[in-house]
């Protein structure tokens, strides 16, 4: 997979993972980096660091209106990152309700879902071409404390085994990146060691120049996959402990 003169589109691009990808990609030799925000002025910095190769677009991967009018103002997209998502500190019982559950479950899995949807027609026309899903940890593992994020990380990765067979045939490649600990906002909670965005970055554009089907991005993930593999039972109890000191130490 050819990274210079690619045309990529990253959602959730405006900070984070999504931002660091941006930046890998200009330093790459991308010819031109759309930046998918739900508020495309949050990217302004972005556009003003590269004007000629960097356009940010309005995108909310939950809402199927700004989907369509991304996929007719991007039609020359060869690399789509499904970068953007949610996680709602909600644990599936301890929430009011469902919303925060359905939430992330929209946004993590049937985000990326509609997303290559929409932009497969486009892909296709590529001689080759790649989606890049940004998964997780807690799609390996089930992590309780995380709520409804966990299983829709779980359905995001099964997802992404399903679309890289049907794209197959038309060179689109697919290509899931389990990620641990991250040092963004979304984390901003987590306590201890957490890699840098740009890490991240670096990991996912080495595993599409050749082309990996799946690929855990940092220390937390590689740590994650070999005490499942090693202990599964231990690692759910440790999950099941986490919870309750978490549970303690919040009050909850």
């Amino acid at each position: 997979m050819d990274i210079k003169d690619s045309i990529v589109l990253v959602t959730g691009g405006n900070r984070g993972i999504g931002e660091a990808f941006v930046r890998a990609f200009l330093a790459a030799g991308a010819t031109k980096v759309y930046v998918g925000a739900r508020d495309p002025a949050s990217a302004a910095h972005l556009v003003a660091e590269a004007p000629d190769r960097v356009t940010a677009l309005r995108l909310d991967v939950s809402d199927a209106e700004t989907i369509s009018a991304a996929a007719a103002q991007c039609p020359d997209v060869t690399i789509l990152v499904n970068n953007a998502g949610a996680f709602t500190m909600q644990t599936l019982m301890g929430a009011q309700d469902m919303s925060a559950a359905r939430q992330e479950m929209e946004v993590n899995y049937f985000g990326p879902l509609a997303m290559s949807r929409a932009f497969a027609p486009i892909l296709a026309r590529a001689p080759r071409s790649a989606i890049v899903n940004v998964l997780s940890a807690g799609g390996l593992v089930a992590v309780p404390s995380m709520g409804g994020y966990s299983p829709s990380k779980f359905a995001a990765r099964a997802m992404t085994t399903c679309l890289r067979a049907e794209l197959a045939p038309q060179n689109t490649h697919v290509l899931a990146l389990n990620v641990g600990s991250v040092d963004t906002r979304m984390a901003s909670h987590v306590e201890g060691f957490k890699e840098a965005p740009a890490t991240i970055a670096q990991a996912g554009l080495k595993a599409l120049k050749r082309e990996a089907d799946e690929v855990d991005t940092d220390f937390m993930a590689i740590d994650v996959r070999a005490h499942l593999a090693r202990d599964p039972k231990g690692l759910e109890l440790a999950m099941r402990r986490a919870l309750t000191s978490d549970r303690v130490s919040t009050g909850r």
